[in-house]
């Protein structure tokens, strides 16, 4: 936006600066001189601008919450400033954040009906049909067809167990985790 506007300026002083040249000739002095700013100023002027932008954007950007940051539902929130020392974490901390954060990456992307059918899958696996059902208040047949549509895309796989099936996360996903 600053470029543009930036640059509509300079174009309106270059052409400005043109025409009052133009006028040198019939008058014999130079009018662009006494008349005006020289587009280059308005050029330099739109670059220190954009720069400047762009230079307190970089500096504030990792301050900024994105939507991937945000807490999931029942996820303990850390009061403390936000950042800690990777040094300090046990491997055991290291691992859980890493595992969190993957399967977060990974729910973000999925609309909602499908995120209450893979939590419980990522958290639990193994679970059965009917008991993903119970955990997510669908219908059984909602149950069933999110199911498929999710193994359809590789993202889980079921193993019958009698009248009902067994839900495991794929294993590309675990590998993730």
């Amino acid at each position: 936006m600053i470029l543009l506007i930036g640059g509509g300026a300079t174009w309106e002083a270059y052409q400005q600066w043109v025409a009052l040249e133009g006028m040198e000739d019939h008058m014999g002095s130079s009018m662009a001189a006494m008349h005006g700013t020289h587009p280059v100023w308005y050029l330099l002027g739109t670059v220190f601008i954009a720069s400047v932008t762009v230079g307190v954007y970089v500096g504030v950007r990792d301050r900024i919450i994105s939507p991937s940051d945000k807490l999931t539902p029942g996820e303990p929130s850390d009061d403390t400033t936000g950042v800690e020392d990777p040094e300090n974490l046990s491997r055991d901390q290291t691992a859980q954040r890493t595992e969190s954060e993957a399967k977060r990456q990974i729910l973000d992307l999925l609309p909602d009906d499908e995120k209450r059918i893979l939590e419980p899958v990522l958290t639990s696996p193994g679970l059965t049909q009917i008991e993903l059902r119970d955990r997510s208040n669908f219908s059984k047949s909602k149950v069933s067809q999110t199911v498929t549509d999710l193994e359809k895309r590789g993202l889980l796989y079921r193993e019958p167990q009698g009248r009902t099936y067994r839900i495991y996360p794929a294993e590309d996903i675990e590998n993730q985790l």
